[in-house]
Parts: C-alpha cells; sequence; structure tokens
C-alpha cells in the first residue's frame, strides 16, 4: 500500500476535475459575504445568504445523492455541476438585484452540486485497486486541505483588490471547467454490474449507517468551532483578530500533512474505536485552545488538531465504505456531506449564541462537550452494528458446518470475523 498505487493518469484527470468542482464550494461563503457588505446591513445580509447556500447543500445533498445511478454517475454530477455554475454566474452578474433574488441563486449554488462530492469520492475510489483505496482517500484530503487554505485568501485578495463579484464569476468559472473534465473520466463507478437502481431501497440502507453520520457531524462541528470562536477568542487574549487567518491557514497545511502521514501505512484497531480515539483528540487540541494564552501556542495545537482532523475524515470515509454497498457509496458520501453541513451550521448557531451570553473560551468547552456526546453516541452504534453484524455471520458460518457445507479457511470473503 503506497501512493505508488494511486499514481495514474485517470486519477490526475479526476484530480484536477475534484479541485475546479470544490474550490466554489470553499470560495461562496465569504464571497457572499464580501458581495454585499457596502449595502445597508450588508455583513447581516452576507452572512444569511451564506446560511441559504449552507441550507441548499444540506437539503440537496442527501436527496439528489439518493438519485445517483453507479452505472451512469456522471449525467447526474454534470447537470448538478451546470446548475451550480448558473446560481454562482447569477449571483456575479445581478449582484445587485434584491435580496430574495440573491437568495434564490445562492440556493441553487449550493443545492445544485451538493451530491458531486460524493459522487467524485465514489468515482476515485473506483479508479484505484482495492489495496489503496486509503491512499486514495488520503490524497483526496490533501486536495481539498489545499482548496481550503487558498480559497479565503483568493477570494479577499479579489473582492478587494479587483471587485466585490469576482470571486463568484470565478468560482462559475471553475464549476464550468469541472463539467468539461467529467467528460474525460469513466461514466460511472459501477462495481461488479452493480448500478441502473438508484433511488431505489437506499433510504433504509443508509439509515443504517446513521452512526458515522454523526461521528462524521461531530468531527466537523469541531472543526467549524475553532473556526467560528477563533476571531472573538484572539480579541478575548489581547491578540490581534487579523491572526486568525494564517492560523486557520496553518490548520489546514496540518490536515494536509495529516492526510499523507495517514496514507503511508495501515493502522490498528476497528475504525469506529480509530475514529473516536482520533476525534477525542482532537477534542483535546481544541480545548486547550480555550486555555492557552499566546498566540504561538494556539498555532501549535491547532496545526496538530487539524493533523488529527484529516485522520478522523479518512476514517469515516472508510468506515461508510464497510457499512454500505458498493452501490449506495455515492448516496452514503453525500448524506455524510450533508451531516458535515448540518454540524457546521449548528456549530454557527451554537457559537453564535453563547458568545452573547459567556467568554470565548466557555464557548470552545461548551462545543467541545458537546463534540465528545456525539461521538460517544456515534462509537455506541457502531460498536453494536458491528457486534450484530458479527453474531450474525457466526450463526451463518455455524449453521453452514452443520449442513455439512465447506468452508474454506473457515469463512468467506465478506466474513466480518
Amino acid at each position: 500500500m503506497t501512493y505508488r498505487d494511486v499514481a495514474s493518469k485517470q486519477v490526475l484527470v479526476w484530480a484536477c476535475t475534484a479541485v475546479a468542482a470544490r474550490m466554489p464550494v470553499a470560495m461562496t461563503p465569504l464571497a457572499l459575504v464580501f458581495l454585499v457588505r457596502e449595502r445597508p446591513g450588508g455583513y447581516t445580509l452576507g452572512a444569511t445568504l451564506a446560511a441559504v447556500y449552507v441550507l441548499g447543500e444540506i437539503i440537496g445533498a442527501p436527496v439528489l445523492g439518493m438519485r445517483l445511478d453507479p452505472a451512469r454517475g456522471r449525467r447526474h454530477l454534470v447537470v448538478g455541476l451546470a446548475g451550480g455554475t448558473v446560481g454562482l454566474t447569477g449571483l456575479g452578474i445581478f449582484a445587485g438585484s434584491p435580496a430574495v433574488v440573491l437568495g434564490a441563486f445562492a440556493f441553487l449554488a449550493g443545492a445544485a452540486p451538493s451530491a458531486a462530492a460524493g459522487g467524485q469520492r465514489a468515482l476515485l475510489t473506483s479508479l484505484v485497486p482495492e489495496r489503496a483505496v486509503a491512499q486514495a482517500l488520503s490524497a483526496e484530503s490533501m486536495l481539498m486541505a489545499g482548496v481550503w487554505a487558498v480559497s479565503p485568501v483568493a477570494v479577499a485578495g479579489l473582492a478587494l483588490g479587483v471587485a466585490p463579484r469576482v470571486p463568484l464569476l470565478l468560482a462559475a468559472a471553475c464549476m464550468a471547467t469541472s463539467v468539461a473534465g467529467h467528460w474525460l473520466l469513466p461514466a460511472g463507478w459501477a462495481m461488479d454490474g452493480e448500478g441502473g437502481k438508484a433511488g431505489r431501497v437506499k433510504t433504509r440502507v443508509l439509515i443504517q449507517a446513521w452512526p458515522v453520520y454523526v461521528t462524521g457531524a461531530a468531527s466537523i462541528t469541531l472543526l467549524g468551532l475553532a473556526e467560528l470562536t477563533l476571531p472573538a477568542l484572539l480579541e478575548q487574549r489581547g491578540i490581534g483578530v487579523g491572526w486568525s487567518g494564517p492560523i486557520l491557514a496553518g490548520m489546514s497545511v496540518g490536515a494536509g500533512l495529516g492526510a499523507f502521514l495517514y496514507g503511508l501505512r495501515s493502522w490498528p484497531g476497528r475504525l469506529h474505536t480509530r475514529s473516536a480515539v482520533l476525534i477525542i483528540g482532537m477534542a483535546a487540541f481544541v480545548a486547550l485552545v480555550a486555555l492557552i494564552p499566546g498566540a504561538a501556542g494556539i498555532a501549535v495545537v491547532l496545526f496538530l488538531a487539524g493533523m488529527v482532523e484529516a485522520g478522523a475524515l479518512i476514517t469515516r470515509n472508510l468506515s461508510l465504505r464497510d457499512a454500505l454497498p458498493p452501490s449506495a457509496l455515492a448516496a452514503g458520501y453525500s448524506v455524510l456531506y450533508a451531516a458535515a453541513g448540518a454540524g457546521y451550521a449548528a456549530t454557527g448557531s451554537l457559537a453564535g449564541g453563547l458568545l452573547q451570553v459567556v467568554a470565548p473560551s466557555t464557548a470552545v468547552l461548551a462545543g467541545v462537550t458537546l463534540t465528545l456526546l456525539l461521538t460517544v453516541i456515534g462509537w455506541w452504534g457502531e460498536a453494536r452494528r458491528d457486534g450484530s453484524r458479527t453474531a450474525g455471520d457466526l450463526e451463518v458460518g455455524l449453521a453452514a458446518g452443520a449442513e455439512g457445507a465447506p468452508i474454506a479457511g473457515g469463512c468467506d470473503p465478506e466474513c466480518r470475523l
């Protein structure tokens, strides 16, 4: 298992296409704030438009993700990305329109391409050997860490240095490029003859993986907590809020490094236990942010939190592969994406409410407590599911042995023992 197993021409095309599709996702919320900040009440309107955009993602990801056809997924992804391009273009061209019009474009820009991340992840794992899936997911995390590190700088520079609408028009151009890129990739990601049954019997299957969604939301909740409370926390410590940008960029760099290190080897322990340990470690680092007085210490701790966060997110994706059949993976990734968005939105509401009544450091510790609670619930659900599955496999094996059926190696390829 090395990164050489991931290196191929198709994976390179996928990487370029994925970056073009997801750079707009990273750019748009902040770009919306810059778009309307000079209007009366501009910052409030910008935050509202960003919330509408995220709401579109949360609603669209599970609804559209469940319609993805593993055999012909490109058609769905291209249509969704084209819709997102229209929404972003509308925001850029009609920047002076009433708030309702901008809100409609923002919702379209968020909802239409919201299943792309899940479909692209399923496509990526179909392009590499099974033994290299962890490395492929690590490579994806490294790419996305780079996207999230670059996008805020690009948005601020273009909005302030050129024009407020330029970041959104650039985002639209990137997304349009991703549409073209998909025609250079396979039409779908069906395996073993699966596909053609998108949207059927998937809801019940997806619900069975609920613990993965809970822990996925927990990890993103913690990330959102660190991002959204950092400026207030720095101000509380008497540190210039301008340091929040470099510190968060360092956190993204840490996530990229963590993803690279995660893919270098296999790691011990069951996936749900490994995930819980990583999220608890990240929670400990974020809790230290509330206690450390200096900017340098906060930067170091958040860099380490980013490293651990990358491992937690990759483990969540691997857990989802373990919990769902291949035909439901794209839909599962989309639901996980929606859960992450919901967790981030909930963190924003929680942080905003708590900062009205308590100190930023207290708000951070309250958010860490919520994350730990979600982690325990998710870990319990996965452990219970794995225990039931192991018991069922054992009963099947004993029944087959009692009937005299040969059990090669004591176990069939799907055995979880």
